[in-house]
């Protein structure tokens, strides 16, 4: 029985590169795989520091990998970016380290968006017009939480990644995983479910998972997801991609960090830390507790000074010799107002004898009345007949009107 390997025309067999380079030649010169116009969808966008552009070009049935050269990436006037639809020029042509036909792109076109961002749009200004994205509603992060739960998938690098920082930065609290597929067909579902899963028995939980592709992170994007992540009861961190990837799921989450490293981070306080600011207060307390017992030992200590008997006695002399003094000091302002008072007391008496009747009287004049004590300054003030007094320095004389008579009568 005769084997490939021994049948005859086993020297006549093309190699690999054989194969290829005969592939390519007839590729690259086919006048219908030249300077042809392909219209597409842009994924898995690539810019190494050589200044070349990798991008994949696709529509709904198939792809083809593109390559643009460092002076035609250059020239573009937009960024290339995924989701954007696009009209590309080039050649195709056949890469030999894969075997695989690939276009190598002379010029790109936007053309409007392609329907992953369409889709993207759609639910973003449905969700934000319901009020999701309001900062009103974002939630604080606890500052110690005791138990926090990750969703993610289990086989990703952001799970090992989210449970080391935690383990790291806080030992002390409890990590609830919450497994679910991060992309594919039944990605979103899964999620939803994940973060349903944990609602109520965690104080705050992170959405993670790794960078990748507009495809890969689509699952973040969809409308069940984030309604997932609104009605969760604590808050959610999202950390879905690298720090460039921006989501629909970023938008409803609580807070947002940049990779699922950063979201441990921003939710774990850092132990270290915490007993750093500890033993920097107790250093502060036992400060002043020492500075508070050195004063209420020198408080008691001078207390106890003065309650001596001999400090005692000498606060009484002196307390008395100033009870003396102060004594003093009253008997003699008190003798000197009393003779002040009495002076003018005789000065105002002597006034008020100045004026007073007696002293008119005793001057050569007399003061008549009536009988009923009411003084006669007129002659209107008694009648012819009317008994009067008439009161002169020594005494009184009585006497009856006989007859009023004015003057100069």
């Amino acid at each position: 029985m005769q084997t490939l390997v021994t049948a005859p025309g086993t020297r006549d067999a093309l190699s690999v590169g054989e194969l290829v380079r005969a592939l390519r030649s007839v590729v690259g010169g086919h006048p219908a795989l030249t300077d042809v116009l392909v219209r597409g969808e842009v994924s898995n966008v690539s810019r190494p520091p050589s200044g070349l552009a990798y991008f994949t070009l696709k529509d709904a049935d198939a792809q083809i990998p593109c390559v643009m050269f460092r002076a035609a990436a250059g020239a573009l006037r937009f960024e290339l970016r995924e989701g954007i639809e696009v009209l590309v020029r080039g050649d195709v042509d056949v890469f030999p380290a894969k075997g695989a036909a690939q276009l190598l792109a002379r010029e790109v076109r936007p053309i409007g968006h392609g329907a992953f961002w369409l889709a993207f749009e759609q639910v973003r200004d449905r969700l934000a017009a319901e009020g999701l994205f309001a900062a009103g509603r974002k939630r604080p992060l606890p500052r110690f939480p005791r138990r926090i739960g990750l969703v993610t998938s289990e086989a990703g690098a952001a799970f090992l990644d989210v449970l080391a920082v935690l383990q790291r930065r806080y030992p002390l609290a409890e990590v609830l995983v919450s497994p679910c597929l991060v992309q594919g067909e039944g990605a979103p579902a899964s999620i939803a479910a994940a973060l349903d899963r944990i609602a109520g028995s965690v104080d705050v939980a992170i959405l993670a998972r790794g960078g990748g592709s507009v495809e890969d992170l689509w699952a973040f994007n969809d409308e069940d997801v984030a309604r997932a992540i609104a009605r969760f009861p604590a808050p959610v961190v999202s950390a879905v991609g690298h720090e460039v990837d921006v989501t629909i799921a970023d938008f409803v989450a609580d807070v947002r960090a940049p990779t699922p490293s950063a979201a441990a981070e921003l939710v774990a306080p850092d132990t270290a830390e915490l007993r750093g600011r500890v033993l920097a207060a107790k250093a502060v307390l036992e400060t002043r507790v020492r500075e508070r017992l050195t004063g209420w030992r020198e408080r008691i200590r001078s207390a106890a000074d003065r309650l001596r008997p001999e400090t005692v006695g000498r606060q009484i002399r002196d307390a008395r010799q100033r009870l003396d003094a102060t004594t003093g000091v009253l008997k003699r302002e008190g003798r000197r107002s009393l003779e002040g008072l009495r002076d003018r007391l005789a000065s105002v008496s002597a006034r008020f004898e100045a004026v007073s009747p007696m002293a008119t009287i005793a001057r050569g004049f007399a003061v008549v009345t009536r009988e009923d004590g009411a003084l006669v300054a007129s002659i209107t003030g008694a009648s012819p007949g009317d008994e009067i007094t008439v009161h002169v320095s020594d005494g009184a004389l009585e006497a009856v009107v006989e007859e009023r008579r004015r003057k100069g009568r």
